[in-house]
């Protein structure tokens, strides 16, 4: 069957392609139950080269994406989970009360496994169109979507729009993942908390729905904590060229015509007899500086540590 909540961010983010181009990046929950041809042959209509798979080894099987890899598409295993199961700060994954909590604990788990968030940007700023997906294809994938599309400038608004489209396909997805780890969630509806059933694992509310405000204290925590999402990722080990090679493949014309006139403007201006050096083009799409939500127990590097 096809890939549920399959989407082109870009189409919802930025549809008038003023910031990212369309066909590069995709989402998508996992494979059901594996990748078949019909599968296969969605990646290759969309021009997709790379799968980055961000579930841990538990949640996957092997044959998965064999399909897919036999066709020629690479599958980059990047498990968002801590490396360091301690190092989560705040509210645990059964704690979630609010959409707010579910937005800090966003930030708690890249924090916490930084390889992985390395590896899928890595793989994302490959050539060719890249595909993210975790189970639901909501948190982890929400997060990793999240800053790339920060990257390259698009606003929290318009990121937000991108991640809440995930809520219409809940229920089906939902009733794949309880069908293929033979479980039922809660209630069997999306944004209930089930009852305490012995069997039944009680999934908090929050981490059943796609609320608005989640991604957007994501967005907030992370600058708060490191300045930006540029700096968040390379703390993570995000070499600068990688993050430059997204940029330099998924931004639209526009940005890059607006860059290259920037620059030539500023280099112009600069005294004739003084070499000058012109900044790395800003993205980020925030205007004023984010109130400060937590300290950062992150192995990444925090806001104001020079870089290495």
């Amino acid at each position: 069957m096809p890939l549920l909540n399959f989407r082109d961010p870009a189409s919802v983010a930025d549809p008038r392609s003023d910031r990212i181009r369309p066909g590069i990046l995709f989402r998508s929950a996992q494979p059901d139950p594996v990748a078949d041809a019909e599968i296969v042959g969605e990646l290759h209509a969309h021009g997709i080269r790379v799968v980055v798979d961000l579930r841990s080894p538990d949640e996957r099987d092997d044959d998965d994406w064999s399909a897919a890899e036999a066709a020629g598409i690479t599958v980059v295993r990047a498990p968002i989970v801590p490396d360091d199961t301690d190092a989560i700060a705040g509210p645990g994954i059964t704690d979630l009360r609010t959409s707010a909590d579910l937005g800090r604990f966003y930030a708690d788990l890249a924090t916490s496994a930084p390889t992985a968030v390395a590896d899928a940007v890595r793989a994302a700023a490959g050539p060719g169109a890249a595909l993210v997906h975790c189970a639901a294809g909501k948190d982890r994938t929400g997060l990793l979507v999240a800053l790339l599309l920060e990257l390259v400038g698009v606003s929290d608004d318009k990121i937000a729009d991108d991640y809440v489209r995930t809520a219409a396909a809940l229920p089906e997805i939902l009733a794949a993942l309880a069908t293929r780890h033979r479980i039922a969630l809660n209630d069997g509806a999306a944004g209930d908390e089930g009852d305490g059933t012995p069997g039944r694992p009680v999934v908090s509310a929050p981490l059943l729905q796609a609320p608005r405000e989640a991604i957007e204290v994501f967005l907030e925590t992370v600058r708060a904590r490191h300045g930006s999402a540029e700096d968040f990722l390379l703390g993570c080990g995000v070499e600068a060229a990688a993050i430059d090679g997204f940029r330099a493949k998924a931004t639209t014309e526009a940005v890059i015509e607006a860059t290259v006139e920037a620059v030539t403007e500023a280099t112009a201006e600069a005294p004739s007899t003084t070499a000058t050096a012109v900044p790395r083009p800003a993205f980020s799409a925030t205007a004023a500086p984010r109130p400060a939500l937590s300290a950062s127990p992150s192995p990444c590097r925090p806001a104001g540590e020079p870089r290495s």
